[in-house]
């Protein structure tokens, strides 16, 4: 069983950084596969970031975050984080932490199977 809990979101004006982290339980964390996800009031959970397991800590990133956002894991701490830079409304979302058991990215929400209880993250113009 995995349990994730997400922390560092909040307030911050366009153009500003927020960095987010999501803190798992698990032995075999370093062979998680993490992923971020966001959910805006009205739409659909989209993929935003995910970086593999395994040691190989390849990443993928949404088209409109790429050169903004960055994922990045400490496996000694068992913690994953997103940094995220010129921030812009439209990022304002929940964001989920979610952990997939196969060391293989996934952009699907039901392909990971554990996830946070979701952070806040506010952009104001």
């Amino acid at each position: 069983q995995v349990q994730l809990v997400e922390s560092g979101g909040g307030l911050v004006q366009a153009g500003g950084s927020l960095r987010l982290s999501c803190a798992a339980s698990g032995r075999t964390f370093s062979t998680y596969t993490i992923g971020w996800f966001r959910q805006a009031p009205g739409k659909e959970r989209e993929f935003v970031a995910a970086i593999t397991g395994w040691g190989d800590s390849s990443t993928y990133y949404l088209d409109s975050v790429e050169g903004r956002f960055a994922i990045s894991r400490d496996n000694a701490k068992n913690t994953v984080y997103l940094q995220m830079n010129s921030l812009k409304p439209e990022d304002t979302a929940v964001y989920y932490c979610a952990a997939r058991i196969v060391a293989v990215l996934s952009t699907k929400p039901n392909e990971y199977r554990y996830w946070g209880q979701g952070i806040q993250v506010t952009v104001s113009s």
